[in-house]
């Protein structure tokens, strides 16, 4: 279990986050203790007076809000009942058993976590100090709790690694469920890979079932930098209804994917040359289209090559699975480019199958964490940015800046 806890002075900018959560049918509140009435009976003011008339107790005190994020491992699918517990047993650890709090089950990440609102304002006016709260009280609280509940340690979490692709597949479009599953892997995608247009989003968002949309260029949307995200079928048909950027939890958006657009051209640069290098070893050997894409397979590459209705190919990227880079075929060199490759193909035997673009699985797990709320499940972003870091330090100096 991680947990996270947050201060701040705004009460109704905690609440008001997790109660929009709630309209979207992403969480659920699932616990009002010291509250005067049922849980299903308190409305907004309700819910948030209670603790405004503590907070109003000492008007000296201006950070009087506290926001905790409890979050557990992939797996852990705990019942309500067991989360009221646990966090009971973590606000008595915290000292703070004898404030009012609201516990809200959130599902839009790959992890089950829940939110914690309460006031560090006690009844009579003094407040809770929060100074090393999180280090000392809370992190203590949080082992005994995972050794009482049998829990994945925190520890153990940061390297955990969730199986994203089978928790989209499982979800149903229209539930609640969906833009969940929806959110994580575009959370895990856009962090994880370096790409660098949408259409090299889209070729890994592709064995997600999950398309990146702007629209037709003649659209309104396009014109105005729209962005929305469809669910897709196992043949990339869009289906049921599509996701607004700017409603997905981390916003990915086009303004801020072209940032990182700009990011990625840096950070995919090391691997260029070693793609290359494994491209020039199979295309040594003469290759059917699927053999090709096989020989890549068994390199943890991916080739994702697009097809017109007659089957011509207009169109190749290549996905370093290892290193999350992604190249289209034009960016490498011409002797890589779809026109090239596909001139260079032998004829398939008659005897086998049509290849599917989603027929090859990588050979290794190739998801590597989520959550852009959990830091530690990022860690590999964290290393390219100082990677790239490092890189901009070696080219100040060479240009003696």
């Amino acid at each position: 279990m991680v947990a996270k806890i947050k201060s701040g002075k705004s009460l109704i900018g905690a609440l008001n986050y997790n109660e929009r959560k709630v309209s979207r049918g992403t969480a659920k509140l699932i616990g009002a203790v010291r509250y005067s009435k049922d849980m299903d009976q308190l409305n907004f003011h309700d819910k948030l007076f209670r603790l405004t008339d503590l907070a109003a107790r000492n008007e000296r005190t201006k950070t009087n809000t506290v926001h905790i994020s409890l979050n557990f491992a992939n797996g852990e699918n705990l019942p309500d009942e067991k989360l009221q517990a646990i966090t009971a047993d973590y606000m008595k650890g915290i000292g703070f058993e004898s404030q009012p709090y609201l516990i809200y089950r959130h599902d839009d990440a790959g992890h089950p976590h829940i939110h914690i609102v309460s006031t560090n304002i006690r009844a009579d006016g003094n407040r809770i100090s929060l100074h090393y709260l999180g280090q000392n009280e809370s992190e203590k609280t949080r082992k005994a709790i995972e050794v009482q509940y049998g829990l994945v340690k925190a520890e153990e979490q940061q390297t955990q690694k969730p199986d994203l692709k089978a928790m989209i597949d499982a979800a149903d479009y229209g539930k609640a469920e969906t833009k969940r599953s929806i959110t994580n892997i575009l959370s895990y995608v856009t962090r994880s890979y370096k790409y660098t247009t949408i259409g090299e989003l889209n070729a890994v968002l592709q064995r997600y079932n999950i398309q990146a949309d702007r629209g037709a260029k003649s659209s309104r949307m396009y014109s105005r930098d729209g962005l929305l995200y469809w669910a897709t079928d196992k043949q990339g048909n869009k289906t049921g209804v599509p996701l607004k950027a700017s409603t997905i939890y981390g916003k990915p958006t086009l303004k801020n994917l072209e940032a990182k657009f700009k990011l990625n051209e840096h950070l995919r640069k090391p691997y260029k040359s070693d793609l290359i290098e494994a491209l020039n070893a199979v295309i040594a050997t003469p290759h059917t289209k699927r053999s090709f894409q096989e020989a890549l397979w068994e390199k943890d590459i991916e080739v994702v090559l697009r097809q017109n209705d007659n089957g011509r190919i207009y169109g190749v990227t290549f996905i370093d699975q290892k290193n999350k880079a992604v190249f289209n075929g034009s960016d490498l060199g011409k002797a890589y480019s779809a026109n090239q490759l596909a001139s260079s193909f032998l004829p398939e035997p008659k005897i086998s199958p049509k290849v599917q673009q989603n027929e090859f699985e990588p050979q290794q797990d190739i998801h590597n964490g989520n959550d852009e709320l959990l830091d530690t499940l990022f860690a590999t972003e964290q290393q390219d940015m100082a990677a790239l870091n490092k890189f901009k330090k070696k080219k100040r100096k060479g240009q003696k800046l």
